[in-house]
């Protein structure tokens, strides 16, 4: 949900803006955590009747355009140039109008007084938490270049898992869709008239195999719950009664689905959708390797930048992209707050493998957490390369197979009766 907000910061000066957040109270943490106070909060309605559509068409930042602009300003902060002149110069150079346009509206907000991370945190469709809270971090400990370079490296590893992932199931997922497409088509219309030929030879009374005879059931009820059977009589039906089911099985399937997708976007249908991703085999253990990834580094990030470890939590857990996980870290942080050590919720935690705490707890003796998380990230980050490069080997030959396998049975079953009825035809000769 989006909100309208005004505010004041310690130093008294307004602020406004839009912010996405869960609710009223998510956005008053948001603000506390910029050192504001709202004044007035409202419901952006402009902003939250756009539909999931709607969404679609919204102007977009390229990650890639994202990492590019957080590394230049960097190297533009390390020199000594200063923020609006930095912006400006940065302007000039995108090549995306809309973050052309977020950028000019970055440098007007620094112009006026306001913090770097502050003039972020009016775009969170560009920036995410993370981002934002360690660029905060960065100003308040005199870093930032330090810290940009860091987010432009961590902006890059997690682009790199997602292409590998992406690419890893690019060819599955199209053999995938060329199986499904080959499939229909053989069933809509290849069988059939397979079958036609069967009958005639047959004369209608030889007994067919079982596997031609499911073949047939299957074209049958393929063709019969086709829409692709009823498009040329949709123009004479009438408006109602004479509607094909195959019609109103789309509908209703179109409409499961928004509505579906609707739950999914609430709190508790995103926890429950993320806990069933979690029970899937193959998926749960990619899934936990790259959370565990992401952690520890956007983790080490922030304890290096002087962010307490309470303040880590809660903007990791964020982070990570998983409720059931974001939820673990609340409980490891409510721990912490009892005077607990980090290691120690994580070594009972269902998902953390029980090495990251070990290593944790290590990390808390020697007063070197930090380093000894880029070291979890580094380990995982390569654990989660190894286990997508083999998926990619396994899936490709499968899928080969499944594609393979549905075009020898459909030969198989049509060549079973016509060798028998050759047999018939010759043995009666």
């Amino acid at each position: 949900m989006k909100f309208s907000y005004k505010a004041v910061t310690h130093e008294g000066k307004s602020i406004s803006g839009v912010y996405e957040a869960p609710d009223r109270d998510g956005l008053i943490a948001a603000l506390a955590r910029q050192g504001a106070r709202p004044i007035v909060i409202k419901v952006d309605s402009s902003a939250n009747s756009k539909g999931s559509i709607a969404n679609l068409f919204k102007p977009k930042v390229k990650l890639r355009d994202l990492v590019m602009f957080t590394r230049q300003l960097s190297t533009l902060v390390s020199a000594g140039v200063p923020l609006p002149r930095s912006l400006a110069t940065l302007q000039e150079q995108a090549e995306n109008k809309y973050f052309k346009k977020v950028i000019n509206d970055l440098q007007k907000d620094i112009e006026g007084g306001t913090s770097l991370g502050a003039a972020f945190a009016k775009f969170p469709d560009v920036f995410s938490e993370v981002y934002i809270n360690m660029v905060k971090a960065g100003e308040t400990g005199g870093i930032l270049d330090e810290i940009l370079k860091r987010l432009a490296s961590q902006s890059e590893k997690d682009a790199t898992i997602r292409k590998k992932v992406k690419g890893a199931m690019t060819y599955p997922v199209v053999i995938l869709v060329v199986t499904i497409a080959a499939f229909f088509g053989l069933m809509i219309f290849v069988v059939p008239q397979i079958g036609k030929i069967l009958t005639s030879l047959s004369g209608g009374h030889a007994s067919l195999p079982l596997t031609t005879r499911i073949m047939l059931g299957s074209s049958n009820f393929c063709i019969s719950n086709s829409i692709m059977a009823h498009i040329p009589l949709l123009g004479s039906l009438p408006a109602i009664g004479g509607i094909p089911n195959a019609v109103f099985l789309l509908i209703a399937a179109g409409i499961g689905f928004y509505f579906l997708l609707r739950y999914i976007r609430t709190p508790k249908g995103k926890y429950r959708f993320h806990a069933l991703l979690l029970k899937v085999p193959i998926l749960k253990d990619i899934l936990i390797k790259v959370a565990v990834a992401r952690f520890a580094r956007t983790f080490s990030a922030l304890a290096s930048a002087g962010v307490t470890v309470l303040d880590a939590l809660e903007v990791t857990g964020g982070a990570i992209g998983n409720k059931v996980i974001e939820a673990e870290l609340k409980e490891a942080a409510d721990a912490v707050k009892n005077g607990k050590p980090l290691s120690e919720p994580l070594a009972k935690s269902k998902i953390f493998p029980p090495i990251v705490a070990q290593m944790i707890a290590v990390g808390e003796e020697t007063g070197q957490i930090d380093k000894i998380l880029v070291k979890i990230a580094d380990f995982y980050e390569e654990d989660v390369d190894a286990v997508i490069d083999s998926l990619s080997s396994i899936l490709e030959p499968v899928m080969i197979i499944v594609l393979g396998g549905i075009i020898g049975l459909i030969a198989i079953s049509v060549m079973g009766p016509i060798a028998s009825l050759s047999t018939n035809v010759s043995s009666g000769s």
